[in-house]
């Protein structure tokens, strides 16, 4: 017994090392990659008014000249640095998802990202966590903040706070002063037809396919009692979500609810008119069958549980286009648009030929 679990303390140990080295490696490469002095275009390029351009100098590797009038990104929340960036009359857009639900998903695709969790013992490390989530949980550890009030983290405050601390609607309120629409992911369709009006979008802007979806045997089923602690464990999330929900379908009733009905059935229609034209067998497959690897999905470390595309061989040259754009997964359609993602991509393959198990 005691020499296998000294087996499996070197064998985190050697995993942790192969991790810290490995991302040294890549911080030291991306440093190398991107100097510090900037190229200056030629002003006619510039087509930033000198006063907006001053504002964003604190963006890594900005150009003077470049001009932004959207972020839509990954980003942890800060409204007073993103205040620099954009100009006054911006439109604040975010989405919120139920913090159970968000809890699950992020324990399960980031736990060996988390050293929090590689000592829970068990088949089922979620349950052992939450029956005792103060035993393996540390506010100062290594990426602590994936496993308690994430979106209260992403929104750029104290996730260690608890749902009846003060602070939490005080921030609430504050936060919800600069956001125009906030969505919600469990209601994802009405939420489209949301940013649709806000944004006079036409139908044909937010047509989708579910991306980033998980195979269902790696979600993890809560039981009534599991998820009530869960929302316990959350509380500033759960607040939060509540106050947001509350907005959204306010929002909903100004909109119409029968308008809304149709609006949805129609976005319904055209996304399964749209997955008949280009995706092969009608629907996501493991990763292992994706034939194509700009169709390939990120999976987290260690594990394939991300479901992808096969695009239909024969989809004719009027669509393929907009089935290829439907179809790819962000850091492929990053790097079609031009983001620099070469790091990226090298850590995914250390990352797979690596941790993959």
């Amino acid at each position: 017994m005691m020499s296998g679990i000294k087996g499996n303390k070197c064998t985190l140990k050697r995993r942790l090392i192969l991790w810290v080295l490995l991302t040294n490696i890549m911080l030291v490469l991306y440093c190398l990659m991107n100097p510090t002095q900037v190229k200056i275009r030629g002003s006619q390029q510039d087509t930033c008014p000198l006063s907006i351009a001053k504002l964003k100098e604190n963006v890594k590797d900005y150009r003077p000249g470049d001009c932004f009038n959207i972020i839509c990104n990954h980003m942890r929340f800060d409204h007073q640095e993103v205040a620099k960036l954009l100009p006054p009359d911006a439109v604040y857009i975010t989405i919120v998802r139920d913090p159970v639900d968000l809890f699950e998903s992020s324990f399960n695709y980031y736990h060996r990202a988390v050293p929090l969790t590689w000592r829970i013992n068990g088949e089922n490390k979620l349950a052992e966590f939450l029956n005792s989530p103060q035993t393996f949980y540390s506010p100062q550890a290594f990426n602590s903040f994936y496993l308690k009030n994430l979106l209260f983290f992403d929104f750029g405050f104290d996730n260690n706070l608890e749902g009846d601390d003060p602070r939490v609607m005080r921030n609430i309120h504050n936060l919800s002063k600069h956001f125009d629409l906030v969505l919600v992911a469990e209601y994802f369709e009405e939420s489209l037809i949301l940013l649709k009006d806000t944004l006079c979008w036409t139908m044909e802007d937010i047509m989708y396919f579910k991306l980033n979806a998980r195979r269902s045997s790696s979600v993890s089923r809560l039981t009534p009692e599991l998820r009530a602690k869960a929302l316990k464990w959350n509380g500033a999330d759960w607040r939060l979500y509540q106050h947001f929900n509350a907005t959204f379908w306010a929002r909903v009733e100004a909109y119409g609810r029968e308008r809304m009905k149709q609006e949805v059935n129609e976005l319904r229609r055209r996304n399964a008119a749209m997955k008949a034209i280009c995706v092969e067998d009608g629907d996501a497959v493991e990763a292992q069958k994706i034939q194509d690897r700009r169709f390939l999905p990120w999976q987290p470390v260690g594990e394939s549980s991300i479901l992808g595309y096969n695009i239909k061989k024969n989809v004719h040259s009027t669509f393929r286009t907009l089935c290829e754009k439907m179809l790819t997964p962000e850091i492929q359609y990053l790097s079609n648009l031009g983001v620099s993602l070469w790091l990226t991509r090298l850590w995914g393959w250390l990352k797979d030929a690596v941790f993959t198990i």
